[in-house]
């Protein structure tokens, strides 16, 4: 036996039900998404169930939730999202300054690789010297 409680409107195409259910010969409360679409019309995986027994703790956590709260996180939400932003793009614009570009780093190679061979030479003709004397 279902018995619908109501339902809220999640997006254009998606509410999220609640309802009295039994399920496997246990009574419990379902909190389900249900889809209205061309590809699909039916309740999700998308949700969970409360047992009966655990149906007045649950009760009592969402009724301890004050509605001062729920504003004041929007905000901090916002301020959140604006901060999250904010770091990305400070990060793109260092990772841009400490990439060299298009063929930069093959160009800091090639000197590196010259600076090698010239030590390598140096060395070479230092054993030379030496083995002048």
């Amino acid at each position: 036996m279902e018995n619908d409680i109501g339902k809220i409107k999640k997006n254009e195409t998606t509410d999220i039900v609640v309802r009295i259910d039994d399920y496997g010969g246990k009574r419990g409360v379902t909190i389900r998404e249900y889809v209205t679409s061309e590809r699909y019309t039916g309740f999700t995986k998308s949700g969970t169930r409360i047992s009966a027994e655990s149906f007045l703790p649950f009760r009592e956590l969402i009724n301890s939730i004050a509605i001062a709260d729920l504003q004041a996180e929007e905000g901090k939400e916002a301020e959140a999202k604006e901060a999250v932003t904010e770091e990305k793009e400070q990060k793109t614009l260092k990772d841009k300054e400490a990439k060299p570009k298009k063929g930069r780093k093959k160009k800091a190679e090639k000197e590196e690789i010259v600076e090698i061979q010239e030590e390598k030479k140096e060395d070479t003709e230092e054993v030379e010297d030496e083995e002048d004397f």
